[in-house]
Order: C-alpha cells, then sequence, then structure tokens
C-alpha cells in the first residue's frame, strides 16, 4: 500500500511540473474548483495508463503524450499543435530524468552492498531527488520564458527563490549517501516521507509565490488603469473646455460682426479702426497657441502648454500636419500625457534653466516623437532599464513610462532615452 502511495505521489508530482510547465507558455482558461478537477481526471488517467502499458513501454509514452496534449489544451490558451509540441518536450525531459534515476540506482548497487529495503528507499531517494532537478529546470525555463516573471521578479527575487529546490537536492543527495545505514522499515518511511515532505513544500512555496506575484500584477495593473483613466479624464477636459471656448467665441464673432457692421453703417471709420485693433490684439493672446489639426493633439499640447508657461517654464515645440494620424487616441494620450506630465514636474522643481523642448511631427514614413526638458535631479534606473527622474511620485512615473514602452512595442516602433548635462531626452520613432 505504501509502494502504491509513494508511486501516485511521483505521478503526482510530474503532473505539477507539467502544470508549471505549460502555464509558462500559455494563460490559464479557468480559475476556481474546475483546475481541480482537471488535475485529478489527469491524475488518474496517467496512473490508469502507468499500470495498464507498464510491460508496454512505446504504447504509453503515446499515450501519455495525448493525455497531456489534450487536457493542458483545455487547462492552457493555446493551439492544439503548440499543446503537443510541449508534451513531446516534457515527455522527453522525463525519459531524461528517468535515465537519470537508472544511473544513481546503478552506481549505487555498484558502490554498496546494499540489501532489498535500502536498494528501495534508495530508489525513492533517487526517483525524489530527479523530481526535484525537473522542477529546478521547469523554474529556469519560466524564468526564461514567463513574460511576467521579468516585469515582477528580479533576478535577485528569484535566486532566492531558487534556494529552496536547491537547498532540498542538496538535502536528498545527503539522503542518498547516508541510506545504507537504514536498517528497519520504519526509518525507511520515515526518511521517504521527509524527503516527499520537501518536494510537496517546494510545490506549495511555488504557488505560494505564485499567488503573490499575480496579486502584485493585479494591483499594478490597477495602478495603470487608473493614470491611463487620469490621463484620458485630463484630455476630455481639455477638449470640453476648448469645445465652450468654441462656443463662446463664436457667440463673441458674431456679436463684433454687428458691431463692425453697425460701425460702418454709421461710417465711424475712426472708431471702427479703433475696435479692429483691438479685436486683432485679443485673437493674438487666444489659449490655443497650438494647431496640429488633430483634435486629440491639440487638446492635449494646448493644455501643457499651458501648465508650463503658468509655472515658469520655457515650452519650444516643432509640430506639422497630424490629420493623417494613424494612432489610436488612447495611445496618444499615453505617450504624450506621460511624457509631457514628468517633463513638466521636472522641469518644476530646477533652479535654474527650466525649458521643454517637444517634437511630433509626421515626416515622409515614420512619426518622430521627442522631448527634451531640463532636470536637476538623479534619474533612477532599475535593472538596467529607466525607472524615472527622482520626484516625489516615483512609482507613478515608473508605472507611466512602462505604459509608453508598451505602446511603443504595440506599434514596432523604435526609441532613445537619454541624460546628460542636466537634460533628460526621449525620443520615439513609429513606421507608418
Amino acid at each position: 500500500m505504501f509502494d502504491l502511495m509513494q508511486n501516485i505521489l511521483l505521478i503526482f508530482i510530474e503532473i505539477m511540473c507539467c502544470k508549471i510547465f505549460y502555464e509558462t507558455f500559455g494563460e490559464v482558461r479557468y480559475k476556481g474548483w474546475i483546475n481541480v478537477i482537471q488535475f485529478m481526471l489527469l491524475l488518474g488517467i496517467i496512473c490508469l495508463l502507468a499500470y495498464s502499458f507498464s510491460e508496454y513501454f512505446v504504447i504509453r509514452q503515446l499515450a501519455d503524450i495525448v493525455m497531456l496534449s489534450v487536457f493542458m489544451l483545455w487547462h492552457v490558451r493555446i493551439s492544439l499543435k503548440k499543446s503537443f509540441v510541449l508534451a513531446v518536450l516534457f515527455d522527453a525531459l522525463l525519459l531524461a530524468m528517468d535515465y537519470l534515476v537508472f544511473l544513481i540506482i546503478g552506481w549505487l548497487s555498484l558502490e554498496n552492498g546494499i540489501s532489498k529495503q535500502q536498494y528501495e528507499i534508495g530508489g525513492v531517494l533517487a526517483y525524489l531527488l530527479v523530481k526535484v532537478i525537473l522542477f529546478f529546470l521547469i523554474l529556469i525555463i519560466r524564468k526564461k520564458f514567463w513574460k511576467k516573471s521579468t516585469e515582477m521578479m528580479s533576478d535577485t527575487e528569484w535566486l532566492r527563490f531558487l534556494f529552496f529546490p536547491i537547498f532540498t537536492i542538496a538535502a536528498i543527495s545527503a539522503m542518498l549517501s547516508d541510506f545504507e545505514y537504514v536498517q528497519t522499515v520504519e526509518q525507511a518511511n520515515l526518511l521517504a516521507v521527509i524527503a516527499f515532505g520537501m518536494v510537496g513544500m517546494n510545490i506549495v512555496v511555488f504557488y505560494l509565490i505564485n499567488d503573490i506575484v499575480e496579486r502584485e500584477m493585479k494591483m499594478h495593473e490597477n495602478k495603470v488603469f487608473q493614470i491611463q483613466a487620469k490621463n484620458q479624464l485630463e484630455m476630455y477636459r481639455s477638449i470640453s473646455e476648448n469645445f465652450d471656448n468654441q462656443k463662446r467665441k463664436t457667440h463673441e464673432y458674431k456679436n463684433q460682426i454687428s458691431c463692425i457692421k453697425s460701425l460702418l453703417d454709421k461710417k465711424q471709420y475712426s472708431k471702427l479702426e479703433e475696435y479692429v485693433k483691438k479685436i486683432y490684439g485679443s485673437l493674438n493672446n487666444e489659449p490655443d497657441v497650438i494647431n496640429t489639426n488633430n483634435v486629440i493633439v491639440n487638446a492635449i499640447l494646448n493644455t501643457k502648454y499651458q501648465e508650463a508657461e503658468a509655472r515658469g517654464i520655457v515650452f519650444v515645440f516643432r509640430v506639422n500636419d497630424l490629420s493623417e494620424l494613424k494612432m489610436k487616441d488612447e495611445d496618444v494620450v499615453t505617450i504624450l500625457s506621460n511624457l509631457l506630465n514628468n517633463a513638466i514636474e521636472a522641469c518644476e522643481v530646477c533652479t535654474d534653466k527650466k525649458v521643454i523642448r517637444f517634437k511630433f511631427v509626421k515626416e515622409d514614413d515614420k512619426i518622430i516623437i521627442a522631448v527634451k526638458n531640463t532636470f536637476s535631479y538623479d534619474v533612477i534606473y532599475e535593472n538596467g532599464e529607466i525607472k524615472s527622474t527622482k520626484t516625489s511620485s516615483v512609482d507613478e512615473h515608473g508605472v507611466g513610462i512602462k505604459n509608453v514602452l508598451k505602446v511603443i512595442e504595440k506599434y514596432g516602433a523604435a526609441y532613445v532615452i537619454e541624460d546628460k548635462n542636466k537634460e533628460f531626452f526621449f525620443s520615439i520613432i513609429i513606421p507608418v
């Protein structure tokens, strides 16, 4: 009975490793109890195949690959072809681990004159050792190919996480080196329980950390959503204000034209000249100084221009006709709002020069967006990538820059980031 439980637990560990392996390459389809049902069904079928085709190696391997392909296709959002390829690769890993077990058991048998009982516990420990090695290899694969790993866990954090499986490998190896001293069934069973417990703890720790990462991802996504909502709300507010101003201007223009007509009718040319000069002067003071023939771009740039002017920042810009701009409105808002917000806040705390140089032009087959601003604090880098300029809202700025980089990646664009001589430069080239 104990041997049966050991075999089922070994298969359980293999399926857990397979589950983690597949989840590295695709998104889980369902949450909750359906995952448990999927797992238990697969465990039952693989156990049945293991005992039914124990003497037919090739048939068992083919059946395992088919079952893994079908069940993992049900569990993870991937194509059938990719599921089959992953099943073959995972089965190849299992075969390599089984061969390693064979080598370890053969070495132990040659090195030590062991009894049947010692041979059995040695075999169990050898199998558990290679399962932990398999788990360790899958974690390395996950670190390499899982997109979320680089976003939420640094290399240092991954190394700390990998310490536990490395410690387990070392501990089981130590048990293997001393297993010939086992004299009773109780000692053998205790050794097996300890080894299984350590392997199980690896899986528990993995899913605890995975849950923490997912929770942090959700918090990060909520923060991203809040910043995007804030930027879009600001844009809509600006558009609404511009629309209200335009309605007010239209009403004023009607009154002004009526007044001009009245002065003409009365032939009061001197008063008419004075009145026209006054109107012309007021037109030069209109707040909307930037016009790109694109409503969204105009709304953002004019708003930021007014903010910069109110804070004593020189705003130098170069734009051209952007009426044919193909970018989505929300992506334009993300790039312009984040870059200009960061530039304005960085300039605001400068003690000497406060200058923003901005460029947004469509030239030939590319769109160029560039922002250069002065700053007086250090630029923070994290894992070789820029995080933010050091201001009071470092976290928000870091999220904002990541949002910009996601939009850049979405359009297949290239970008350059530089900081030298107390000037920060961010340039984007988007192919049309």
